[in-house]
C-alpha cells in the first residue's frame, strides 16, 4: 500500500482558505473591521512574537464565538462545496488523481479547520486531518478543540491516525514551514510542487 500526504492551504491552492471563509461568512465590511481591530494580534504573529495556534484562535474567537453550531456548518458545507473549487490548483488536482488512479490513499493534512475541509475533502474521495473548533452546548466557543495541525503536530496526528510501517511508500506535499516535518516522513517529498 501507497500513501499520499497533502497539505491544503498554498499546496493544493492558490489562496489562505481560512480568511477566504470568514470573509464568505461575515462579508466584506465586517471582515475589514476585524482584521483592523486584529491587526496589531497579526502584527506581533509576523514577528513571531505570538505562536501560530494563538493568533489563528483569537481571530476564530473574534468572528464566530457565540455562532451556534447548526448555523456554522450549514455556512461552512456551503463555503466547501461552492467556493473551495475555485481557488484550487488544477496539476494539485491532477496528481490527487495520479495517485487515485493508483490505488494510493490519499490524505489532507491541514491547519484549517475540518469543518470547511471536510464537504470538499468528502466529495474527492479524501481522507481529513484537520483542526477542530471547540463547540459548547450548541455553541462555537472560539477556542480550539485540538491542537492546531502544523509543524509537528501534523505528524502527531498522522501517526496517531495511520500505522506507517503499513505502507510501503509515502508521498508528501507541502508549501510551507509548518510542512516540513510532515515532509520529513516521506520517501518522495515535494515542497511547491504546483507553482
Amino acid at each position: 500500500m501507497k500513501i499520499a500526504f497533502f497539505d491544503f492551504d498554498g499546496t493544493i491552492t492558490t489562496d489562505d482558505s481560512l480568511l477566504k471563509f470568514i470573509r464568505f461568512v461575515v462579508g466584506n465590511f465586517k471582515f475589514i473591521q476585524g482584521l483592523t481591530v486584529l491587526s496589531p494580534v497579526l502584527f506581533l504573529y509576523k514577528l513571531k512574537v505570538i505562536p501560530n495556534y494563538k493568533a489563528k484562535q483569537m481571530m476564530l474567537s473574534y468572528f464566530f464565538k457565540g455562532m451556534s453550531e447548526k448555523s456554522f456548518i450549514e455556512v461552512a458545507k456551503k463555503y466547501s462545496l461552492e467556493h473551495i473549487d475555485s481557488i484550487v490548483r488544477e496539476d494539485a488536482m491532477k496528481q490527487i488523481q495520479w495517485h487515485h488512479t493508483n490505488g494510493h490513499k490519499v490524505v489532507v493534512v491541514s491547519a484549517s479547520l475540518e469543518c470547511w475541509l471536510h464537504p470538499w475533502c468528502e466529495k474527492n474521495g479524501l481522507e481529513l486531518i484537520g483542526t477542530r473548533l471547540e463547540v459548547l452546548d450548541g455553541i462555537i466557543t472560539g477556542r480550539l478543540l485540538t491542537k492546531n495541525c502544523y509543524g509537528i503536530e501534523k505528524v502527531n496526528r498522522i501517526k496517531s491516525q495511520y500505522n506507517l510501517e503499513e505502507y510501503e511508500y509515502i508521498y508528501a506535499y507541502g508549501d510551507s514551514r509548518g510542512d516540513r516535518e510532515m515532509l520529513e516522513l516521506a520517501q518522495k517529498k515535494a515542497y511547491k510542487p504546483f507553482r
